[in-house]
């Protein structure tokens, strides 16, 4: 319900930041599910939450309903605000605690994931004054060296927020690439290699990824998967799913 919609490639329509999806079912389900790609919805199928929205509704707000009144609901959607991104960030923090060459960054990436759960387990009046953007700029500072760490004795290749839409990038070898906020949109990386490439932030949207192998890219996540296209040869990372719409 929270986030804007646009009318694109993505959505089918127009809707403004926290108001109800025409689609969405009394029962608070989505009443086209099933059907949300060919009716026009593919971003809803990538959008992941990283378990705020469960975190919001269960804890923050002990099983309480945006449905109960617009008070709630804007208190509901002001806390999803702040964590969503710091889901999110704690993703990539136990992304980075699982890279083996950034053993060095453990007691840091633990305290600093430490300091993130304890916010996110605060009540909803705390996280108003919580300043997201300074935290995952603290954060941040750790996962550029463990990505750093990570790459070490790769060729440099610095390609970070690089216009990359509709490139040709067919058996590309982007071994150790740093392509953090890199726009992928429509790009052809068949077969390509992106063994340790940072991929934070990456717009994958209509990528093929058809044969290419991301086993080992760095911080990949679900919803950048599945917003591309892969077929039965595209390798993921462990604790990825192959995304359903992906070609057999």
């Amino acid at each position: 319900m929270g986030p804007a919609l646009t009318r694109s490639a993505d959505f089918a329509i127009d809707k403004p930041a926290g108001e109800p999806c025409p689609n969405l079912r009394d029962d608070s389900r989505c009443g086209i599910h099933a059907e949300l790609r060919p009716r026009g919805f593919p971003g809803c199928t990538v959008y992941d939450c990283f378990g705020a929205g469960q975190q919001v509704v269960q804890v923050t707000f002990g099983g309480a309903t945006w449905r109960s009144g617009p008070a709630v609901r804007e208190e509901m959607l002001a806390a999803f605000a702040v964590l969503r991104p710091l889901h999110e960030l704690l993703w990539h923090l136990d992304a980075a605690r699982g890279i083996a060459a950034a053993a060095s960054l453990l007691p840091a990436l633990d305290e600093q994931a430490a300091r993130a759960a304890r916010i996110v387990g605060a009540p909803a009046a705390e996280l108003a004054d919580v300043d997201v953007a300074a935290l995952r700029a603290d954060a941040d500072v750790l996962l550029r060296e463990a990505s750093r760490l990570a790459r070490a004795g790769t060729p440099a290749r610095d390609l970070r927020g690089a216009d990359l839409i509709g490139k040709k990038l067919r058996g590309a070898d982007l071994t150790g690439a740093d392509l953090r906020s890199a726009y992928l949109i429509g790009a052809d990386l068949r077969g390509a290699t992106l063994d340790r490439a940072d991929v934070i932030g990456a717009d994958f949207r209509a990528a093929d990824l058809r044969g290419a192998d991301l086993s080992a890219a760095l911080f990949l996540t679900q919803p950048q998967a599945a917003a591309a296209v892969g077929d039965a040869a595209t390798r993921l990372p462990a604790g990825l799913d192959r995304p359903p719409h992906w070609t057999s």
